[in-house]
This record gives C-alpha cells, structure tokens and sequence, in this order.
C-alpha cells in the first residue's frame, strides 16, 4: 500500500508545498522549532533532565504545639 511512498520526487513536492504556505522567511524558525522539540523529546526519554526537589530553607517549619 505504501510502496514508494517516500520516493524523491514526493519529498520534494512536499518541501515546495511547505515553501509556499509558510514563505522562505519562516521556514527557518520552524525547523529551529523542531530540532528544540525534538532535542527536549529525546532527553526526556534519557531521564536527563530530571527535576529534584529540594526543601525551601526560608520556608517555616511549623512550630509544634506542646
């Protein structure tokens, strides 16, 4: 069903597609777009990027009632 689906020729009418709904001057903030999204997808597959939690020093105990 998919046979050839990804032949030059189709990659390249996609891209000329591409070119002509967003212009040549937004291209470029789109594929930065993706490769940061794509980037922050794999780290957080890795585990890279955990977040740890640490207790606040300034924050108040409760004081305990005696």
């Amino acid at each position: 069903m998919f046979d050839g689906l990804f032949q030059p020729i189709h990659l390249l009418l996609v891209l000329v597609i591409v070119l002509l709904i967003f212009g040549p001057g937004k291209l470029p903030q789109i594929g930065a777009g993706l490769g940061k999204s794509i980037r922050d997808f794999k780290k957080a597959l890795a585990g890279k990027d955990e977040i740890e939690l640490k207790p606040d020093p300034e924050e108040k105990k409760p004081e305990e009632k005696q």
